[in-house]
């Protein structure tokens, strides 16, 4: 197994309708409450606050980021990275790369929700700059777990700052 010091290449690309099995695939593994391939195909052929990215090795398609811009807020949607890649970095690279490209788009903020179970991934938003905000209670369907509310303030990088 590659190591977090040891990440493998990827690439990052928009999410395409052709990737959704792909996606699926992921979603399944990831969640207990996975969204439908419909839900996918509507985020991003109906969703115009959407934007999801897929990252890519080698051997396809191995994650997949998804966020909502609304005026000068990013909400994140999901976030999954394959299961036989998990403990690379990657979700937190995926992560990095849907908080660039908030800050390309003008978004000054971004939140998320996680379960209030989920110390793996709250570490993760902690360790990029994400903060507690606040409780969803009952947030997840499944077993009505409250939701983590987290909030991350985005700033544009020294050369954007220049450009001003």
């Amino acid at each position: 197994m590659t190591s977090r010091t040891q990440q493998p290449a990827v690439t990052f690309r928009a999410m395409r309708i052709t990737d959704v099995p792909d996606i699926i695939a992921i979603e399944r593994e990831a969640f207990t409450t996975p969204w439908t391939a419909e839900a996918f195909i509507n985020e991003l052929t109906h969703n115009h606050f959407a934007k999801y990215i897929v990252m890519e090795d080698h051997t396809g398609i191995i994650g997949y980021g998804g966020m909502w811009t609304i005026i000068d807020e990013a909400h994140v949607t999901n976030i999954a990275v394959r299961h036989d890649r998990r403990g690379m970095g990657l979700g937190e690279k995926m992560l990095q790369r849907q908080m660039e490209n908030a800050t390309e788009y003008g978004m000054q903020r971004m939140t998320l929700e996680v379960r209030v179970s989920n110390d793996r991934a709250q570490r993760l938003y902690e360790r990029l700059g994400f903060e507690p905000a606040g409780i969803r209670p009952g947030y997840y369907s499944d077993n009505n777990e409250d939701a983590l509310i987290m909030w991350v303030e985005l700033h544009a990088s020294e050369t954007e700052e220049q450009a001003w």
